[in-house]
């Protein structure tokens, strides 16, 4: 049955519970982060739609899964950007390819996203070549053209990628964020909308700016990994030291952890085997305390990603013989709502608002 104490969301967040939140739109469908993506996700019954935000050389915000465009767009084959080709450092780690700090909007927009799980998604590459980059902008128009169509609230779930990384350019993401919420009347208590992050200074920033209108998300990747503005403490001088000693994500998310971060973030979102493990057999395994530890400190908990492709599943619920075979996704789905999660991050959100209502039910 469903959890009954689901209170903290539901004054947060003018939607049901649990949410489904569509994954950079509907990419188990459409190449991600395009409007047609989004749009779909929404069609499907998504509650609210994720972005992805970078900054590009002139200071605009676009989505994108990462600043490396190489694998999202078609710039490889475009010779007049040829020279653009570079290695940047991101977070610490040497990255090759096109970047969106050294692309203009304009050049931007002379792209076309791709596919970027090709051989796991051939439906979608037939889509490649259709979409241009999309500006956090236009999807905020989008949420608000397809509440009024749906009838009902299409929330925003924004991600702002790498934030110290782009901070270390002069392209700070969280302002342009929280001007571009104002600017569409959704910094306001009952707005639907969730910004999240990997990094906590940047949260701690944006709350700072607004205030406890709209709820923040702290995203965690492993146990063992640390958030990597942790590793660069002196750039971000208006944040207070909220973690104390605490460093990796596991000391994060522990009680303690969780306890100090309630006045800085509402909800975390986890990586999924953080919630629930997969045995050696493979399967899933018994839930860990992660769920009810952030419940007791006040906080919900949206675990990613959920995807139906066998290849992103426990062995015990593929089907089929290929990775690219699609598994029995609403039944991971309706394991992870019966350990108590207040939502799920989705490339398929159509298979996720059926697990759901078959769980209510």
């Amino acid at each position: 049955m469903p959890p009954s104490d689901r209170d903290v969301q539901r004054e947060l967040l003018p939607m049901r519970s649990p949410v489904v939140i569509g994954h950079r739109g509907a990419c188990g469908y459409l190449p991600e982060h395009t409007l047609a993506s989004y749009e779909l996700a929404a069609r499907q019954g998504a509650d609210l739609l994720e972005p992805d935000l970078v900054a590009t050389r002139d200071g605009v915000l676009v989505v994108r899964h990462e600043n490396e465009i190489s694998g999202t767009t078609d710039v490889a084959h475009h010779p007049e950007l040829a020279d653009r080709r570079t290695t940047r450092t991101v977070d610490g780690v040497p990255v090759t390819g096109w970047f969106t700090e050294d692309l203009t909007l304009a050049e931007l927009r002379s792209l076309r996203a791709v596919e970027r799980l090709p051989d796991l998604r051939p439906g979608s590459c037939a889509h490649d070549g259709r979409h241009t980059v999309a500006t956090f902008e236009e999807v905020l128009a989008l949420r608000e053209r397809l509440s009024t169509e749906l009838g009902r609230q299409i929330g925003v779930y924004p991600e702002t990628k790498h934030p110290t990384h782009f901070r270390e350019l002069g392209l700070g993401l969280e302002e342009r964020l929280v001007d571009a919420l104002r600017a569409a009347g959704l910094d306001r208590p009952d707005a639907p909308v969730l910004v999240q992050s990997f990094e906590v200074s940047n949260l701690v920033l944006m709350r700072r700016d607004l205030g406890s209108q709209v709820p923040q998300v702290l995203l965690a990747t492993a146990w063992e990994d640390v958030p990597h503005d942790l590793l660069r403490p002196g750039l971000w001088p208006h944040a207070p030291r909220v973690c104390g000693a605490r460093r990796t994500y596991g000391e994060l998310l522990s009680p303690a952890g969780l306890a100090a971060l309630a006045g800085v973030v509402d909800a975390i979102g986890p990586d999924k085997t953080m919630v629930v493990p997969w045995t050696p057999d493979g399967s899933l395994g018994a839930p860990t305390s992660l769920v009810a530890d952030a419940h007791a400190a006040g906080l919900f908990v949206h675990p990613w990603t959920f995807r139906a492709e066998n290849v992103f599943l426990p062995p015990a619920l593929r089907r089929g013989t290929g990775p690219e075979d699609l598994g029995d996704l609403a039944a991971e789905v309706r394991a992870y709502l019966d350990a108590g999660v207040d939502g799920v991050f989705t490339d398929h959100p159509d298979v996720a608002v059926a697990a759901r209502a078959a769980w209510q039910a």
